[in-house]
């Protein structure tokens, strides 16, 4: 197995075990926020990961550099993490309790010292 072989198998492998993990996190975390968590590190990572894996292969072999791919990178790694950002600030706002084992509520302090709840 070659040096490139090899790099585009650590790709491969660390993005399916991200995708895998944030499966195994969506089904097992208590609360909406943190299987959001989960769901948007799996996206952002595996995807990615999954993603680079494709271009060195077909850079490496096929002679072939995708702009494609690379764009699609790029907009997952901006899009993913804003997204869940976005959709668990929704959630809070139209009232999703958290965990009754949920020690800390730092947007809750933020919103009473600004006068906002």
């Amino acid at each position: 197995m070659s040096l490139k072989e090899t790099v585009i198998s650590l790709f491969l492998i660390a993005g399916t075990f991200f995708i895998l993990s944030g499966t195994i996190g969506v089904l097992r975390f208590p609360d909406v926020y943190s299987r959001l968590h989960a769901a948007t590190k799996s996206a952002t990572l595996g995807v990615s990961g999954v993603l680079i894996a494709t271009f060195l292969y077909f850079l490496f072999d096929m002679g072939i550099f995708s702009g494609k791919l690379i764009l699609g990178i790029i907009f997952v790694l901006l899009t993913a993490p804003v997204g869940g950002h976005m959709i668990s600030r929704a959630a809070y706002r139209s009232g999703v309790p958290l965990w009754e084992k949920t020690a800390y509520n730092q947007l809750e302090e933020k919103e009473k010292k600004d006068g906002q709840l």
